[in-house]
């Protein structure tokens, strides 16, 4: 009975799901990442360096550190050298996980910044992105199936009203909203008395003020999503193989779960992978207008106060982050379907 058990379908599932993974193809894509990050770091750091001065100005221009720290920190960062020299000490530092040292939080490690802020950023993007998927498939899936009805042209207008409003604009009509009502909270991470709660109340709290933020997010996102997945399944309801499933007589909800979303969820599965190199980067505007400490918020700063390594830090961090979703994608998709192969 045992032995029966083991070679039951359900057993060889998770079996059957392994041989697809791909680990040669994933091997030679790790590798790969690394000539690509070392380019786009290149690339970047002689962008940032293109205009005159360097970010020891920043220093220099505060009556607070006197000419010898100055000095230092020149020497330090090999600011007195060319700039190729000072790139690849950048590099060296960069491969031991020392990014160097902010200019806007003077003195402080950049991945001692990067590390305090990436907790909130990770954790309002991934709860974003969870219940924009969450809600945003299953009303593209519905719509397609019930195409040009009261339902589906209601659904449209609401997301072509959704993907014409911008960003900013929902987190300031959202914004407006909690200053008009006492119970939302209307920036920041913690309520001011965060310290005196209990560990089930500072839980709730940080999830309470996760609320607008997670809402813009969402608003922003699903109009987009909803009318993608539309689109591919409306491609896949015309498809001959699926007038061949109703032919053999499968049931509809069979032949709409088995065969239509998984065929059409496909190409969002490759979405997913660009989805994840904005985690860092793409709640930039989101967490400036809620005033959210996050890094997205954090790099905005970096750019305008021409902040070397903060900036450096964060364009690699979200260049690795946008290689490993590719990556993702395609063991995704290999796993989901088994015609593709991947070489």
């Amino acid at each position: 009975m045992s032995h029966e058990a083991n070679h039951s379908p359900k057993a060889a599932l998770p079996l059957r799901v392994l041989k697809r993974i791909p680990v040669r193809y994933i091997l030679k894509r790790i590798l790969f990442m690394v000539p690509t990050l070392l380019a786009i770091s290149f690339i970047a750091f002689m962008i940032i360096q293109l205009p005159p001065g360097d970010f020891a100005d920043v220093y220099r221009s505060n009556p607070q550190f006197s000419d010898e720290t100055i000095r230092q920190i020149v020497h330090q960062f090999r600011l007195d050298k060319p700039v190729m020299v000072q790139y690849f000490h950048w590099l060296l530092r960069a491969v031991q996980l020392d990014f160097g040292v902010s200019t806007t939080y003077t003195g402080v490690k950049v991945f001692t910044l990067i590390a305090m802020r990436m907790k909130a950023t990770f954790l309002l993007s991934i709860m974003a992105l969870i219940f924009t998927w969450i809600i945003s498939v299953p009303l593209g899936v519905y719509s397609a199936i019930k195409q040009y009805s009261i339902g589906d042209k209601t659904l449209s207008v609401l997301a072509f009203v959704g993907m014409s409003l911008p960003t900013f604009f929902i987190a300031f009509l959202l914004l407006y909203l909690a200053t008009l009502v006492d119970w939302l909270p209307a920036g920041g991470l913690v309520s001011s008395n965060y310290n005196q709660l209990t560990p089930t109340g500072k839980f709730l709290d940080y999830l309470w003020h996760m609320l607008i933020p997670v809402t813009v997010m969402v608003l922003s996102s699903i109009a987009g999503m909803m009318r993608l997945m539309r689109g591919n399944m409306l491609e896949v309801k015309s498809a001959q193989y699926i007038t061949t499933a109703r032919a053999k007589g499968l049931s509809e909800n069979r032949v709409i779960f088995k065969h239509m979303l998984r065929n059409a969820i496909n190409p969002m599965i490759t979405i997913f992978g660009y989805q994840l190199s904005g985690l860092l980067s793409g709640v930039a505007l989101t967490e400036a207008v809620l005033a959210y400490p996050g890094m997205g918020r954090l790099m905005l700063e970096a750019v305008i106060a021409r902040d070397l390594f903060l900036v450096m830090a964060s364009l690699v961090m979200s260049s690795f982050l946008l290689l490993v979703g590719n990556l993702l994608a395609d063991i995704f998709l290999s796993i989901s379907d088994p015609r593709i192969s991947l070489s």
